[in-house]
C-alpha cells in the first residue's frame, strides 16, 4: 500500500498578489482549471496500490482544503493540522505517526502540494519503479533531470557508480557495472546512491554540475516506509520525534481534521527532511525524473510552464497588448493594457498589481515583508476572503462604515454572534436567507432587508438549493473581525 502524504502548508509569498498567506497558491489554479492541490491529487490516479492521501496543512486553510478534494472526489485518510509552521521533517513525522497509528507500516509517497508535472503518467511509472526499493529500507528522493544550469533549485549528485536495480520487484546491487533495469517500466528503474545534497549554486556552478551528468534538481518529493523514516529522524532528530509524538498524542479530532497539539509542535525544532534526515543517512538513494517538473516558485517559472501566444505572452483576463513580448499578464477584476514591454509581469487584482522585470521576479517576496512590516492585510489576505460556509467581500469602507458582499453556500450557516461595536445593515440579492434576529426569525428573498442592531444576537442561513448573495452595510466605532462573540458555530470556531 502506498500512502500519499501531501505537504500543503506554504505560503508562496513569490507568487505575491495571487498568493497569500490565507490563501496560498496550493489552493490556486494557477496552472489549467484544478489547484495545485486537486492536480498534486488527482495526477497519481494510475498509481496501483495508493490508499488515500493524508494532507499535513496550515489550520487556517482547512476548510478550503476540505472542499478542494470533495470537489474531485478525493477524500483523505486524515487532514492533520499544524498549529505553526515546522517545516517538512515534522510534518513528515506526524504523518508516519499517523499512518502507523492505522496498524500497518505503509510506503508513504511525500509530495509538495504546489508542483507542475506535465507528464503524470511518467510520474506515475516513476513511483511504481520506487517502490521495491523503499520497501527494502531505502529513503527515496526523486531527482529532477535537468533541462539547464538553472540557479533556483537546490541540486542533488548521484553516485552513478553504486547504485541498485528492480527487476520485477527484486532488488540487486551493481558497482561499477551496467545497470539491471526492470523491463516493465518506462522509467529507468535505477536507484543511484546518494553523494550529497547541496545549495542552490552560480550560475557557473550550475553549467558544472549539469555538463558532469551526476546532478539532478532537488524536487522536494520522497519514498519511504512510514517506520524507517521514522528510525533514521529518531537517529539524527530526536527531538523532532519526541515533540511529533507528543503533538500526536494529544491531538484531538475536530470535524474532518486532527488538530495537533500547539504547544508540543510548537516545541518542535524546524528544519527540512534534507537536512534532519537525507543528508546523514547512508540509506539515502535518489531516482531520476523526467517529467516536464517545476515547483512554480516565481512568476518567471509560471509563465516557463503556461500556454504561450505567438509573441511569447502568457495572457490571463482582459487583457490588451501593443508591441509586448515574452510577458505574463494576468488580469483579475479590470481591464489590463500593456504598451511596448518585454521581459516583464504584470498581475492585477482588486486590491493589488505588481510589475516586475522577469529577472527580478526572487525579489517580490521582499516586497511581501514589508507589507508585514507596515502591518497591511495585502500580505495576508485577498479582498475576497474565504470561510467555511462561503465568502465575503470588501466592497467599499471609510471612518465608521464598510460594505461587503457576502455568499453563503446552500444549506450552510454562519455562527450565532453578536458585536460589541458595530451594527449591520442586510439586503439580499440572490437567493433565499433565514435570519436569526434576537427570538425572531424572518425569511428574507431578493430585494428584502433587514437590521441588525449592535449588540443583538443574530444568525444567517440559506435553505435553498442556490447560493445567497446579500450586500452587508456595516457602521460603528470598529469594524474589524475580531469584534465577533460566537454563541453556537458549525465549524468548531471559538
Amino acid at each position: 500500500m502506498i500512502v500519499p502524504v501531501i505537504l500543503s502548508g506554504g505560503a508562496g509569498t513569490r507568487l505575491w498578489p495571487l498568493s497569500r498567506e490565507m490563501y496560498p497558491k496550493q489552493l490556486l489554479p494557477l496552472v489549467g482549471t484544478q489547484t495545485m492541490l486537486q492536480n498534486t491529487i488527482t495526477r497519481l490516479s494510475e498509481v496501483a496500490g495508493l490508499a488515500s492521501p493524508i494532507v499535513v496543512c496550515n489550520e487556517n486553510h482547512r476548510f478550503m482544503v476540505a472542499e478542494q478534494l470533495r470537489q474531485v472526489e478525493r477524500a483523505a485518510s486524515a487532514i492533520l493540522l499544524e498549529p505553526v509552521g515546522r517545516n517538512t521533517a515534522p510534518a513528515v513525522a506526524v504523518a508516519a505517526l499517523r499512518a502507523l497509528a492505522a496498524g500497518d507500516d505503509p510506503v508513504l509517497l511525500v509530495l509538495p502540494a504546489d508542483h507542475v508535472i506535465r507528464e503524470a503518467a511518467v510520474l506515475c511509472r516513476t513511483v511504481e519503479a520506487a517502490v521495491p526499493f523503499a520497501r527494502a529500507g531505502k529513503l527515496i528522493t526523486f531527482g529532477i533531470v535537468p533541462t539547464g544550469p538553472e540557479t533556483g533549485y537546490g541540486y542533488i549528485r548521484a553516485d552513478k557508480g553504486c547504485h541498485l536495480s528492480s527487476v520485477t520487484g527484486h532488488l540487486s546491487e551493481t558497482n561499477g557495472q551496467k545497470p539491471m533495469t526492470n523491463d516493465s517500466f518506462a522509467n529507468d528503474a535505477t536507484a543511484y546512491a546518494v553523494i550529497e545534497f547541496v545549495e542552490k549554486p552560480d550560475l557557473a556552478t550550475a553549467q558544472r554540475y549539469v555538463a558532469s551528468g551526476e546532478y539532478y534538481w532537488n524536487s522536494g518529493m520522497f519514498m519511504f516506509r512510514a517506520s524507517r523514516y521514522l528510525q533514521e529522524l529518531e537517529k539524527f532528530a530526536p527531538a523532532i520525534v519526541e515533540a511529533c509524538r507528543q503533538a500526536c498524542d494529544r491531538a484531538v479530532p475536530d470535524l474532518d481534521f486532527v488538530r495537533l497539539d500547539a504547544r508540543a509542535f510548537a516545541a518542535c525544532p524546524g528544519d527540512s527532511i534534507d537536512y534532519a534526515v537525507m543528508e546523514k543517512t547512508g540509506d539515502a538513494m535518489i531516482i531520476p525524473l523526467d517529467a516536464g517538473w517545476s515547483d512554480v516558485g516565481s512568476w518567471s517559472a509560471l509563465w516557463e510552464v503556461g500556454e504561450r501566444d505567438g509573441a511569447g505572452n502568457l495572457v490571463y483576463g482582459d487583457v490588451l497588448t501593443r508591441d509586448v513580448r515574452n510577458c505574463y499578464l494576468h488580469a483579475e477584476s479590470r481591464l489590463l493594457a500593456a504598451v511596448g514591454i518585454s521581459d516583464h509581469v504584470v498581475v492585477e487584482t482588486a486590491d493589488a498589481v505588481l510589475v516586475v522585470h522577469k529577472d527580478r521576479v526572487q525579489d517580490v517576496k521582499e516586497i511581501v515583508q514589508q507589507l508585514k512590516t507596515q502591518g497591511r492585510s495585502e500580505a495576508i489576505l485577498h479582498r475576497r476572503v474565504f470561510r467555511p460556509w462561503g465568502s465575503y467581500e470588501s466592497i467599499d469602507s471609510a471612518e465608521r462604515f464598510q460594505v461587503k458582499r457576502i455568499m453563503v453556500k446552500p444549506g450552510a450557516t454562519l455562527s450565532l454572534q453578536m458585536h460589541h461595536h458595530r451594527a449591520e445593515h442586510w439586503i439580499v440579492v440572490k437567493g433565499t436567507a433565514k435570519i436569526t434576529k434576537g427570538e425572531e426569525v424572518l425569511m428574507l428573498s431578493e430585494n428584502q432587508s433587514t437590521y441588525i442592531p449592535l449588540g443583538v444576537t443574530h444568525r444567517l442561513e440559506n435553505p435553498g438549493i442556490i447560493p445567497l448573495e446579500l450586500i452587508e452595510v456595516q457602521s460603528g466605532s470598529y469594524l474589524g473581525e475580531d469584534d465577533i462573540v460566537r454563541f453556537e458555530d458549525s465549524y468548531g470556531r471559538s
